[in-house]
């Protein structure tokens, strides 16, 4: 086990100490996006402000003063805009790296992000085949894209350098960068989950996925089932693939090379969070929401607006529990927050007329003087009014129908200071395979399933809601997001397998649930 203190291994994620800690040089991580959005002025120029979302948050930290470097999209069409080389120096200029801009076009945008990596990609690997857009167009725009990434990577490229790719959007760089000669060591963490092999079968482009994936040099999953997943379908390729070492990590042999698989759960800044979450501008928030719910449960889910999130099943969950268990009238309020997201599709604009609607019918059907069921809000929210949530809530709803990670479950658990609360957790969720010794897990799609969950939250001893968040806080704690980056990297550097320190409790935490 390791013995570090939280100090200790804050101070390792984003330094080198030799024999201690994984030595690599200059690191260069590579995402579909900068940590800053672009924003265009009427008057041509440009300012950036930092990024949102769960990769964001992850890096930052790490690259915090380590003399790396950062390439991505900027989030903006724009070309030519005369003081952005100053803008990106500017807002990194006291963060110790550097960032590197890829632009796209118009076309570029459409078709490889919000195309390829959103209406083929997105679905298909969240078990939603049926939502797939398979237009060949996107593919030829993909792979270009991937091979302007890789360009940006070679113009800045140094020998010792270790390249750090993450996500979907970017599978296919290393196959680009190998096809221009670069030898040098190449990682991939896909944040998403890793489809079963009849599913990603039905991906037109499947044998090119694959084999441009295996020219990493490791490839990291957010669970033992997605790297399990990987396996079955990289044997597409070639029947005779062999397999050496077990546990976090393990080697596959092709013909031309080894290929490390890991399965890496991303985890949260839990000191951070819990730091915060005790700060007395959030405890001032959460006893105010006390207030104004006073004498009921409040039961909380915020969710991204995303079809794979399942917020209507999770609508429809709460309104049987409420039908069956009448003894939860007047007792709970459902806080269910919709954080925007790509309402400019129409699918996506559509499901929120369809979660209103919901919210309004079962508000209509319940409410009583004194108590509306559902509250209901759509916005961001601050990271005050994130933690205040958090704080005041007795009860987290996170039930999306397929998911990597979610870092919302882990969150919560860090947030809860009185180590009370009690999370519902989807089976999909990669967070479960970590989570499911605290958690009540359920099966999103099983309405009924869901609400007899709530309601046995709803009636559990305090006795029994304190030693379940212990257990998940305890967990959320060890395999934080300093422990993620270093076992990413050692898993990267090691010599072999036998090099790479695997804690014994570390593999029952990530094993997946029996479906």
């Amino acid at each position: 086990m390791d013995m570090r203190t939280d100090a200790s291994r804050r101070a390792g994620a984003t330094t080198v100490e030799t024999g201690t800690q994984p030595s690599v040089n200059r690191l260069v991580v590579v995402s579909n996006r900068l940590p800053f959005i672009l924003s265009v002025q009427d008057d041509g120029g440009c300012s950036l402000v930092p990024g949102a979302g769960g990769l964001v948050s992850a890096l930052a930290p790490v690259l915090r003063n380590r003399g790396g470097m950062w390439i991505g999209w900027p989030g903006s069409t724009a070309r030519n805009i005369p003081d952005l080389d100053r803008v990106l120096l500017n807002a990194t200029r006291d963060s110790g790296y550097t960032l590197q801009p890829v632009e796209l076009g118009e076309e570029e945008k459409e078709k490889f992000y919000r195309g390829f990596s959103n209406e083929i990609i997105w679905p298909l690997f969240h078990d939603l085949q049926s939502d797939c857009n398979f237009d060949p167009s996107y593919w030829n725009v993909y792979r270009s894209v991937n091979s302007k990434f890789a360009q940006a990577i070679l113009a800045t490229h140094r020998d010792d350098d270790f390249v750090w790719v993450h996500d979907y959007h970017l599978m296919n760089v290393a196959h680009e960068l190998r096809s221009n000669g670069l030898t040098s060591r190449i990682a991939f963490f896909l944040h998403i989950p890793f489809p079963p092999l009849d599913i990603f079968a039905k991906l037109p482009w499947r044998f090119q996925v694959l084999t441009s994936m295996l020219d990493y040099d490791l490839i990291g999953f957010q669970t033992l089932r997605d790297r399990r997943n990987f396996i079955q379908c990289a044997r597409l390729l070639d029947p005779d693939l062999s397999l050496s070492g077990k546990g976090q990590v393990t080697t596959l042999n092709t013909r031309e090379r080894e290929v490390r698989l890991g399965a890496f759960p991303i985890g949260i800044d839990y000191t951070e969070f819990a730091k915060k979450a005790a700060s007395g501008d959030v405890t001032a928030m959460a006893d105010l929401l006390h207030k104004d719910l006073p004498n009921r449960q409040i039961i909380l889910g915020i969710d991204r607006l995303d079809y794979t999130k399942g917020i209507r099943h999770r609508l429809e969950a709460f309104c049987r529990a409420l039908q069956r268990f009448p003894d939860m009238h007047q007792r709970v309020t459902l806080v269910q927050v919709v954080v925007p997201s790509r309402e400019d599709i129409p699918r996506y604009h559509e499901m929120r007329v369809e979660i209103e609607r919901t919210v309004g019918e079962i508000n209509g059907q319940f409410t009583q003087s004194g108590w509306v069921p559902i509250h209901y809000i759509f916005r961001n929210l601050t990271r005050v009014e994130l933690l205040a949530y958090y704080r005041a809530s007795h009860i987290a709803l996170v039930t999306p129908l397929k998911d990597g990670m979610n870092l919302v479950a882990k969150e919560f658990c860090a947030a809860r200071i009185d180590e009370n609360g009690v999370l519902i957790l989807s089976e999909f969720a990669g967070a479960a395979a970590q989570l499911q010794r605290g958690a009540l897990i359920v099966n999103p799609y099983d309405v009924e399933d869901v609400a007899e969950a709530i309601h046995h939250a709803f009636i559990m001893p305090d006795g029994e809601r304190h030693q379940r968040m212990r257990k998940m806080r305890r967990s959320v704690r060890e395999y934080d997001i300093f422990r993620w980056v270093d076992s990413f990297l050692r898993a990267a550097i090691a010599k072999d397998l036998g090099d790479f320190p695997l804690p014994e409790e570390y593999v029952p935490h990530m094993e997946t649930v029996v479906l």
